[in-house]
């Protein structure tokens, strides 16, 4: 049987194995699986990985966030952000696991809840989340930190961050790997220092919570699930060239630490830096630093660039990825090195231009990204973990087979994902632009749009599996693709 995981032809299997380990070397391959014989790497390196991308303002402002506009005191916030991030930590890990198993990224995996064609939908999602609006959000507050540190425009500096960016997602998986690995001694021990000095200088108990508690609890546990959560959509990108044999624990474990401590450490230092006055007129960048000792303020700025390039390198290369794994069929790219290093250069492109369009209302805008990014992860998230329960007993052989083949559908998934989605924004939503009518009768629950998705999303699946028509159709077993 012939097998397509992407549009065009994938890399020998021969040319995968020769990228090795090497780091400045272009990628060579795209949704097709990593063979074994090209696998390499510890489960350990994980940890670093999704450490060093949340080590940027992004993550503090989510803290901020937390207490300066929902309205919510210190410590509720800091539970709310334990929550939500404890959440989304540990799909995250759990979503990594496919890597080893099958040797491809997240969203190829995701083919098995959705099929070939309907998979179009969620990697269609994330190619925009990651390669545009992460990229975007990220940028503008690296570009506001060199813009604080060196004194030049701050257009400018959004073109220095976007290059660098673009230009380690362009090499691929080896050097975003190396990448966090070198930044994420500097960025962890610049980002303690800084946050000791502002944790005793803040005054925890003066924000006592002006707005109803409730409605400002779940939207903390939304916004710190919805930034956690939006690496879930990437888990298996960073684990599919480790080895079948590595220690199932070790590769869950590490991303799902990396990204639990890193956020809560982070999102909690946030919170409490509102409660430290500074002058009025200040980028949010700037305020966040003014406490600081100059020496180290300027320390802490130069780690908000670096953090912010770490985590856009992971937001460019996953969704380019993502775009890959469509299908779409591009004949001037046909090698799978040349379209996913296109694909990243094109979508550095226009998140740039997207960033620059929010320089100027960075605090709104990202408000509503984290809530909105959420309405479809969490019904995503719904069908993909039932599918996974729901396929417990097939061999590894079956479901990589399913994932390769362009006939395999599973119609049960987008349909789930649609309605869950749907029906939660139109109910649930509380977004400046829109507010449900449950929101707007009972304010107090803040917005649980991706709360309500998953669970509509997840019980939509489960009928539909059970109708002949929806379910996934009968594919060949593995052992006919000779």
């Amino acid at each position: 049987m012939t097998t397509t995981h992407g549009a065009g032809a994938g890399a020998a299997p021969e040319e995968i194995a020769a990228y090795g380990d090497h780091v400045l070397a272009v990628e060579p391959t795209g949704a097709e699986p990593v063979p074994e014989s090209a696998r390499h790497g510890r489960p350990l390196g994980l940890l670093w990985t999704w450490t060093s991308p949340n080590m940027e303002f992004a993550t503090v402002f989510v803290g901020v966030l937390a207490v300066g506009v929902f309205g919510l005191g210190f410590w509720p916030a800091a539970l709310a952000i334990l929550l939500g991030t404890g959440l989304g930590a540990l799909s995250h890990g759990f979503l990594g696991l496919a890597g080893p198993r099958f040797g491809v990224p997240q969203m190829v995996a995701s083919r098995s809840a959705f099929g070939f064609l309907g998979n179009a939908l969620p990697a269609g999602l994330n190619a925009l989340t990651a390669g545009i609006g992460w990229f975007a959000v990220n940028s503008v507050s690296a570009a506001y930190a060199l813009s604080a540190l060196l004194g030049w425009p701050v257009l400018l500096c959004l073109f220095v961050v976007a290059g660098l960016q673009v230009a380690i997602a362009f090499f691929g998986h080896n050097l975003i790997h190396t990448a966090e690995k070198y930044t994420f001694p500097v960025l962890t021990v610049v980002f303690l220092v800084a946050s000791a000095v502002l944790l005793s200088k803040a005054d925890v108990g003066a924000a006592d919570g002006k707005h109803a508690f409730t409605g400002a609890f779940l939207l903390t546990a939304g916004a710190s699930f919805g930034y956690a959560a939006g690496w879930n959509p990437y888990g298996s990108d960073y684990t599919r060239y480790l080895p079948k044999s590595a220690p199932t624990w070790q590769v869950g474990l590490f991303p799902a630490l990396g990204v639990f401590f890193s956020c809560v450490f982070l999102e909690i230092v946030g919170a409490a830096s509102v409660t430290i006055a500074v002058p009025k007129g200040l980028s949010l960048t700037a305020a966040f630093v003014h406490p600081l000792p100059g020496w180290l303020g300027d320390l802490t700025l130069l780690a908000i660039v670096v953090g912010g390039i770490a985590a856009n390198a992971l937001n460019i290369y996953s969704g380019a990825l993502s775009f890959v794994a469509m299908g779409i069929r591009l004949p001037a790219l046909a090698k799978a090195r040349v379209r996913r290093a296109a694909v990243a250069v094109l979508f550095g492109v226009a998140g740039t231009a997207v960033a620059w369009s929010g320089l100027g209302d960075y605090g709104d805008k990202y408000t509503n990204f984290l809530l909105i990014i959420t309405y479809w992860i969490g019904p995503w998230l719904a069908v993909v973990f039932l599918d996974r329960v729901l396929r417990r007993g097939q061999s590894d052989e079956r479901i990589a087979a399913d994932l390769a083949d362009p006939r395999f559908a599973n119609w049960a998934g987008p349909i789930a994902m649609l309605v869950g989605t749907g029906l939660g924004v139109w109910l649930f939503s509380n977004q400046t632009e829109y507010i449900g009518p449950v929101a707007k009768h009972f304010p107090q629950i803040g917005d649980i749009a991706f709360l309500a998705g998953f669970l509509i999303a997840g019980l939509v699946y489960l009928a539909l599996r059970a109708v002949p028509v929806f379910a996934p159709s009968a594919q060949a077993a593995a052992a006919e693709a000779s």
